[in-house]
């Protein structure tokens, strides 16, 4: 049976196509049109799929939307009928919207891509749920998903045994722990739904002196569900101003965009994380209990791409081993749609394998070689060893290489295949890549990519970390050695690399680890700032071009810029 699951309308539109409960292909639309969190019907993502799994429009067998229109639009209503006066611009801008492309997905699949089959639909926490558990291989879990809003619920815990997903408990809406980020993160000047990472990473920059005003905000309940103080809010009625004047009198006057970011912006963003932190301890843990102590856990929602609040898990909740879906956000709800139509119509078993995220477009050496010489570009071609050992070389003498190679990764995540790699040994090298390639704010920090079994050698770390979504301390006898990457509190975002998982990114790292006696890359997304990873040969190309990126790495080819 081929599904197809699609998410779009809201932000990061996506679609993943599964065969028999086997994820063939997926894809965010935003990395085809080059438009960052790109919200459209994604046909250009469903073209991809179709297209990787072998089949036409004709041959998918039933599509699976990834919330349900009708109860979103209830909750629109609800909204709109306790602050009418308040609200109206508000809700008629959402139910203009939730009417017209919501209501009617069996219409635009028919016109966009020809389909005329079955469409159904599942609820947003539930895609969320099952695009963690599925994948997980756990048998039985605990699951937990946070996010700013699906239909009504905003967080919601789940237990997952033997295939099947049962809802447990559910936060609803206004009620977030994604939206009090999100507010904070206007309130602090940056741009909601995209620079959340952006106050994480600012706040280690800071000290936790503001917690108890960030509580002010936000009660946490015994039982370990939590309730947003909404006198301080104002994203229920108003669509311009998320955070009410009552958040302006507590905290002082709002940063705004551009404004330089002062020591208690730093403070502030600190204080945020550590109460978010605080709050998902209190979730997992209440659901570990509710789960008859299941030692799995599952993650997703757009509250699990917070790596510090994720290592706080690891660190003090009793789970043992926890997944986080790589595409925790609503393009992951995509391939969660289509995983949990899969397996609840076929009643598939739950299969105990390794995930990974590398679903996306890939191209053969001979196209990247008739692609380069159509370009007239100047490349070296290698072997398999010999492309590895000269890009390592390439690393220890301080060149940036983007690395362009095998399946784009799923998810907003480069992980060794759409990658600009660096020397880690190289204490400059994060204000580099920030300021000469990428573009970004100087507080940004950049990951490390280790072989798996020498992490620990590194850092302090609890488990594997394939997908970059946990932070842990470096060890400090080892600070010194790899500067790139060790963050101001002394943390980094580690990405532990496995042979099994992507062999050519392992064996480059062991290329460099001969050559400099450090077995660590620094990895960052191969895009600059304000465009999504590249997909594409001629995104690599591109990009490559017009950034100090010294390198650029396409399957066997290594390709010089020309001066």
């Amino acid at each position: 049976m081929n599904v197809l699951g699609i998410s779009c309308y809201y932000h990061d539109a996506a679609a993943c196509l599964v065969h028999d409960g086997e994820i063939v292909a997926a894809a965010e639309e935003e990395r085809f049109t080059r438009k960052k969190h790109d919200n459209r019907f994604p046909r250009r993502a469903i073209d991809y799929c179709l297209t990787a799994g072998g089949i036409t429009a004709r041959q998918i067998d039933i599509v699976c939307f990834y919330e349900k229109p009708l109860l979103k639009l209830e909750r629109i209503l609800e909204t709109g009928s306790r602050r009418p006066e308040e609200s109206a611009e508000l809700v008629s801008r959402q139910l203009a919207q939730t009417l017209h492309e919501r209501l009617f997905i069996p219409d635009v699949l028919r016109e966009v891509i020809g389909y005329r089959g079955r469409v159904v639909y599942t609820d947003h926490h539930l895609a969320h749920a099952a695009s963690a558990y599925y994948p997980s291989g756990f048998s039985e879990a605990a699951i937990l998903t946070v996010d700013g809003v699906g239909e009504k619920a905003t967080t919601a815990q789940f237990s997952g045994r033997n295939g099947r997903i049962t809802k447990l408990r559910e936060i609803e809406y206004p009620h977030s722990l994604g939206l009090l980020y999100s507010t904070l993160t206007a309130f602090l000047g940056f741009k909601v739904n995209n620079d959340e990472y952006k106050v994480m990473g600012l706040a280690s920059y800071g000290t936790v002196r503001h917690a108890d005003k960030i509580r002010k905000l936000i009660t946490v309940i015994p039982d370990g569900s939590f309730r947003l103080n909404l006198d301080y809010f104002s994203f229920m009625s108003d669509p311009n101003r998320m955070y009410a004047d009552a958040m302006i009198e507590l905290l002082g006057p709002p940063r705004l965009p551009g404004d330089s970011i002062s020591g208690y912006h730093k403070d502030l963003a600190a204080s945020l994380q550590a109460v978010v932190q605080e709050t998902m301890v209190h979730l997992a843990g209440s659901l570990y209990d509710q789960c008859g102590r299941v030692e799995n856990l599952c993650l997703a929602g757009g509250v699990g791409l917070n790596c510090v609040a994720n290592s706080q898990l690891q660190k003090h909740t009793p789970f043992k081993r926890i997944f986080i879906q790589p595409a925790a956000g609503d393009g992951g709800c995509a391939l969660g749609a289509a995983l949990y139509a899969s397996h609840a119509l076929q009643c598939l078993p739950q299969e105990q394998r390794r995930h990974s995220s590398l679903y996306g477009p890939e191209y053969s050496n001979d196209e990247i070689r008739n692609f380069l010489q159509s370009r007239g570009a100047e490349f070296t071609v290698y072997d398999e060893d010999g492309i590895c050992a000269a890009t390592a070389k390439l690393i220890a003498e301080n060149q940036i290489i983007g690395w362009f190679q095998g399946r784009m990764e799923f998810g907003p995540r480069a992980l060794g295949n759409r990658s600009i790699l660096a020397n880690p040994r190289n204490p400059e090298m994060q204000d580099i890549l920030n300021r000469r390639v990428k573009f970004r704010e100087d507080f940004r920090p950049f990951a490390p990519a280790v072989p798996a079994e020498r992490a620990a050698e590194y850092f302090e770390v609890i488990g594997e970390s394939p997908f970059m979504l946990f932070t842990t301390t470096v060890v400090p006898a080892r600070e010194r050695e790899i500067p790139a990457v060790t963050h101001v509190d002394h943390t980094a975002r580690v990405q532990t690399v496995s042979k099994a998982d992507n062999p050519r990114f392992y064996h480059l790292i062991e290329h460099v680890d001969r050559l400099t006696g450090v077995p660590v890359v620094v990895n960052t997304s191969f895009n600059i700032r304000g465009e999504p990873i590249v997909c594409s040969m001629e995104d690599a190309y591109n990009c490559f071009l017009k950034t100090d990126i010294d390198y650029l790495v396409m399957g066997n080819c290594l390709v010089e810029k020309e001066f």
